[in-house]
């Protein structure tokens, strides 16, 4: 005989399940759907409506039911098998927990023997609670909070009376009663149910009536999925897995993110309108798939349609018929819909990636009946044609404080393609490596109004395959030209000729600081141009550095683990910015360093999720920027949207907004990375397989967008806070020809920051004094 005193230690088996940091449920992993509830959380009505079906006298008996009993030993004697059963339900958790399911005497035995112990071991509300979180309810869920999730959308003690009786019958046929698959007969055992409840009492004849007149109202509903974050619930479940094994399926973990819901719903929603508005620009590729509908019967049709499956909101659709002002198509679930011609103009035929055909006249130079397109509501609720785009982008956004990710979308659809490029996909930053390229000039002496050469230049280098002749996106050379205006104009010679000056593997190691890859980045000049290969998530982390000030963070998701009890497993102790942790010695000006002395403490664990019981050790972020550098390439990455090729961003309206473009040759992959103090995020686009995006794409036009149109959401509320000039950095107005300070009454003279020590102590000429200096002088740069 099995020990009963197991049963006050059984432990179900509960999916994991994954939240938001505001408490949405993004995910539930496991193949059992189980909420355990307690006796207490139990609606009355439910406990009546299951006696009613199951056990009348639960609360009477001893754990058996004599005349129950009685019948089952008839029916044994007089047809070889028992067929009521009549098990009261403390039989039934006997049966549940520790036997099989066989219909003979010896099993029916030892189920009584069991039951008297159960009974003698556990309280009627013990028993009750077993029995309602183990039983199987249909569509696999396991318990009445499961089912009611499940059928309804709601948790138990939200459901009408004639909901709970519903769910009351699915334990006797989870198949033949249920209210999804078997409507009728489920709605018949409701109302027997119900009948039952009035006839022992439980119930008056107003609440019978109302209750049997309710109409079936059961539709599955897919786990109250609250966020759409499918990449996101990837990442945690994979990093549980290594850590737990199989039991993370099981054993009810509960895994809290980072994550925005906000902030995540409006970054898939500023991705997928991106990616939507690249493949409108650049044609309609025509249907999906086509049939011949004259020889398919309706059926058929149908079946072909449901070939296709509906993806980020994008409907397939057969075209039915066509005439002047629209089609007439049918949807997955047998409708009729209308596309008008509103929605099929825009329509011109895709050529190639440089340009398309010429604007449609009429519908039908676009659909044919037989089409299979797809569809989907404009911004004003109207259907519109669209296809599914063969480009693809992530967003990722991250709190530069501590790396905490907010947001991340690692494509169109997961559904669709689960790669994560987000995380996966290594791709060329392009001008976006050019500002971790500047930060080192200015750690090793350059200022912002230093003046490097924007002019042609060849190399002869094995490790570039011969003969290398770099040059500016437009061609263009503009000669002598201060390092601030460089970076907002994206000048490559420029950055090719620092690296030079500094040397590549001191700019390179300088770079690797940021968090990149060794392997992954050359030690060549093309390292200047963006020819290394990084993730989107190792770029944004990158530039959380310019964002708090010149830290390093480590970008984490998950911020504590529970158990199936609610008890605090793990939780995050990420490395977080601290100036105040820093020693004034290390930011008085001329005895500046890029090493924190903030140090991580020797005893401090390098997980970032730490045990609940433990004290954890605080983890200081580690400077990797100087505190005036690191204000003076923010400042000039400010100008990067001010006057450069960011300017888009103007229409955020906000001071505090710093950031930098990037395209790689031929427009293969196209960026945009851009923060304030309170968020940093990076938005790419490319194709999977690398190609040219087609004319006019640069990060300026394609990724930049994306960034706006998420910006504009998640830093809605957020207070501006320009930075401020740390202590050893002053303003003085230049001469912007040279760099040099402006001489008196210089009418173009502009205001530039610098460390003290580097203030120009030599002072521009004047157009009279250069009419007098010797003609062989001239301005040489790096």
């Amino acid at each position: 005989m099995p020990d009963v005193q197991t049963l006050r230690e059984v432990k179900f088996q509960t999916p994991l399940r994954i939240y938001s940091a505001d408490d949405k449920l993004i995910a539930e992993f496991g193949e059992k759907k189980r909420v355990p509830v307690t006796f207490d959380q139990i609606p009355d009505d439910f406990i009546k409506a299951l006696q009613a079906a199951e056990d009348a006298r639960f609360f009477e008996h001893f754990g058996i039911d004599i005349k129950g009993l009685s019948r089952a030993a008839f029916q044994l004697a007089s047809t070889g098998r028992i067929q009521s059963g009549g098990s009261t339900i403390t039989m039934q958790v006997a049966k549940n927990f520790f036997l099989t399911r066989e219909q003979t005497f010896k099993r029916k035995f030892v189920e009584i023997l069991l039951s008297l112990q159960i009974e003698q071991t556990l309280d009627k509300q013990e028993i009750m609670e077993l029995y309602v979180n183990k039983i199987y309810l249909g569509h696999r869920s396991y318990g009445i909070q499961a089912a009611a999730n499940t059928y309804y959308g709601k948790n138990i003690n939200e459901l009408s009376l004639a909901q709970l009786a519903m769910i009351a019958g699915l334990p006797k046929a989870p198949s033949a009663f249920n209210p999804i698959t078997n409507p009728e007969r489920a709605k018949e055992r409701r109302d027997w149910i119900l009948g039952r409840m009035l006839k022992l009492g439980y119930i008056d004849q107003a609440r019978h009536d109302m209750a049997v007149n309710t109409p079936v109202s059961a539709r599955y509903h897919r786990s109250d999925i609250e966020l759409d974050a499918p990449y996101i619930a990837e990442m945690v479940r994979q990093q549980l897995f290594e850590r737990f094994g199989e039991d993370v399926y099981t054993d009810g973990y509960r895994a809290w993110t980072t994550i925005d819901s906000r902030m995540q719903t409006e970054a898939i929603q500023a991705l997928r309108r991106g990616l939507l508005d690249y493949t409108e620009r650049h044609g309609y590729r025509g249907a999906e798939a086509s049939i011949d509908i004259q020889a398919l019967s309706p059926a058929d049709q149908l079946n072909e349609l449901k070939r296709h499956s509906s993806f980020a909101g994008l409907e397939p659709a057969l075209v039915v018929s066509v005439d002047e002002s629209g089609a007439d198509l049918l949807d997955r679930e047998g409708n009729t819909l209308r596309l008008d011609w509103n929605g099929i103009k825009w329509a011109r035929p895709f050529r190639s990636i440089h340009w398309t055909g010429p604007e449609p006249k009429r519908p039908a130079d676009v659909v044919q009946p037989g089409d299979i397109i797809r569809v989907m509501n404009d911004s004003e609720g109207n259907l519109k044609l669209t296809q599914m785009p063969n480009i693809q982008g992530a967003l990722t956004a991250l709190d530069p404080q501590d790396g905490a990710i907010r947001s991340l979308v690692g494509g169109f659809s997961f559904y669709h393609n689960k790669f994560n490029r987000a995380t996966q996909a290594y791709r060329q930053p392009g001008s976006n490596i050019k500002p971790f390229l500047y930060t080192a000039a200015l750690e090793n002496g350059f200022t912002p109004a230093s003046i490097i050469n924007d002019a042609p230049v060849v190399f002869h280098d094995v490790s570039l395959e011969g003969t290398w002749r770099p040059e500016n996106d437009n061609g263009e050379f503009n000669g002598p030209t201060r390092l601030r205006e460089a970076l907002y104009r994206s000048r490559n010679l420029v950055s090719i000729r620092l690296m030079r000056a500094l040397g590549i593997e001191q700019a390179r190691e300088f770079i690797l600081k940021f968090g990149f890859e060794p392997d992954r980045f050359p030690a060549n000049l093309s390292l200047s141009l963006g020819s290394a290969s990084a993730t989107p998530l190792q770029v944004v982390t990158g530039y959380a550095a310019f964002a708090n000030g010149g830290f390093k963070v480590e970008p984490y998701l998950i911020s504590r683990i529970e158990d199936a009890e609610g008890n605090l497993l793990l939780q995050a102790n990420p490395v977080r910015v601290c100036k105040a942790c820093e020693s004034e010695a290390a930011i008085t000006a001329g005895t500046e360093t890029t090493e924190s002395t903030a140090a991580l403490p020797p005893e401090a664990p390098t997980d970032i999720l730490q045990p609940a019981d433990a004290t954890p050790a605080p983890r200081y972020a580690q400077r990797i920027i100087s505190p005036r550098n690191a204000f003076l390439i923010q400042d000039i990455m400010n100008d990067v949207i001010n006057r450069g090729t960011g300017r888009r961003a103007l229409a955020l309206e906000r001071n505090d907004l710093a950031g930098k473009t990037g395209t790689t040759n031929e427009q293969k992959d196209v960026w945009f990375s851009g923060f304030n103090p309170h968020l940093v995020a990076t938005a790419w686009v490319g194709f999977d397989q690398p190609s040219p995006l087609g004319r006019g794409e640069y990060g300026s036009s394609r990724a930049l967008p994306i960034w706006i149109d998420f910006m504009e959401d998640a830093l809605d509320g957020v207070p501006e806070e320009p930075p401020t000039a740390p202590e050893g950095v002053v303003r003085v107005m230049i001469d912007p020809a040279t760099g040099k300070r402006a001489y008196t009454g210089q009418d173009n003279a502009m205001s530039e920051y610098f460390r003290t020590e580097d203030v120009p102590t030599e002072t521009a000429r004047s157009p009279e004094q250069q009419m007098q200096a010797p003609a062989t002088e001239a301005i040489f740069g790096y």
